[in-house]
């Protein structure tokens, strides 16, 4: 970089920060923790680079608004209750902090590029990422738009991965081998599990776990179609698996919604349930609780995840970096849904 002027952005990297906690801790609009504060200005003094006005306007103060982009068809945000209690967790803290959030909805990756891409130009001051993938994309993608991010997965992250971009996440794991439990307990040998899109990090979290509770039962985990968390997925995926002889007595879905439908077509196939088939869903929606009889399901916590992932955001524009934050809350409700086999 000989001969080059220094630029905010080799200040970032050398102070280990982003380039909005460097202009943060030179205009003073946030509270930026001492450590990080000394670290910055250290970093900027041997590169011999000085804040200008247009570095001080970086400051991710200067629009009081969080983006949340959610990449999935509209169909599926209307009847999946996760994603307005998430939202309702995340504004309560951010009104709080006299914030706002600004949702977009893409159905595609270019649009979600450009969701992002716009946030980069000035309209939020940072981003938490949801519905995270395998080998997902964005942390890079925001990491080079200079976004302060928070990610939200449902797995601690591993050693090795990266640690740029702040995590949030849940522990799925116990309250699906919780469920395969109940079952097992209840005299069920023959379970099947209809996950959500694998790609999802969320949804091969909760398949992994079904895998592993019904190999540590000694049960065969091969009964297993994916589906993509709607409605008309679930109902597709009941009927592939209860639509033969040797059909499943109980099956373990992915979220409620899936459930909710597989419930509906067992019923209407002549299936009684719970005492032909035994379910469980995941989410704990409103209408679990309604049903007759009752889904046993997983209260999943929404607005407690989206109200820590709205606080380690903020902390992050803070300039604390923390270490991945555990959201504790995911919880087995058990309603009327699961019986013994029925021995017909």
């Amino acid at each position: 970089m000989h001969g080059a002027r220094p630029t905010i952005g080799d200040v970032a990297r050398a102070a280990g920060v982003t380039k909005g906690t460097v202009s943060l801790a030179y205009s003073g609009k946030r509270p930026v923790a001492e450590e990080t504060r000394r670290r910055v200005f250290a970093a900027a003094e041997s590169l011999r680079w000085t804040a200008s006005s247009s570095a001080q306007a970086l400051a991710t103060s200067r629009t009081s608004t969080i983006g949340l982009v959610i990449a999935r068809r509209p169909e599926i945000i209307a009847t999946d209750t996760f994603f307005p209690r998430f939202i309702a967790g995340c504004e309560a803290v951010l009104a709080e902090a006299g914030m706002g959030l600004m949702l977009n909805v893409v159905t595609d990756e270019d649009a979600e590029t450009a969701a992002y891409e716009r946030y980069a130009a000035g309209r939020v001051d940072g981003v938490i990422l949801l519905d995270v993938k395998q080998g997902d994309r964005r942390p890079d993608l925001v990491r080079e738009l200079g976004l302060t991010a928070v990610m939200l997965t449902a797995e601690a992250p591993h050693e090795d991965d990266p640690v740029d971009t702040p995590v949030v996440y849940t522990e799925d794991a116990a309250a699906v081998g919780e469920l395969v439990d109940l079952l097992v307990g209840a005299g069920h040998t023959s379970i099947a599990h209809v996950s959500g899109p694998l790609r999802y990090v969320h949804a091969a979290a909760r398949r992994d776990a079904f895998v592993d509770a019904m190999t540590h039962h000694g049960l065969r985990p091969d009964r297993i179609v994916e589906g993509d968390f709607t409605a008309a997925s679930g109902r597709d995926a009941t009927a592939a698996l209860v639509d033969r002889a040797d059909r499943p007595s109980a099956i373990v879905y992915a979220n409620d919604v899936m459930a909710i439908a597989g419930l509906s077509y067992a019923r209407s196939s002549g299936l009684r349930v719970p005492e032909d088939l035994s379910v469980t869903g995941f989410d704990d929606s409103e209408l679990s609780a309604h049903l007759s009889p009752g889904l046993t399901s997983v209260s999943t916590g929404a607005d407690v995840r989206g109200a820590v992932a709205a606080r380690t955001l903020l902390a992050a524009l803070g300039g604390d970096a923390r270490r991945p934050v555990l959201v504790d809350g995911t919880v087995v409700v058990r309603r009327g849904s699961i019986a013994p086999p029925s021995r017909h």
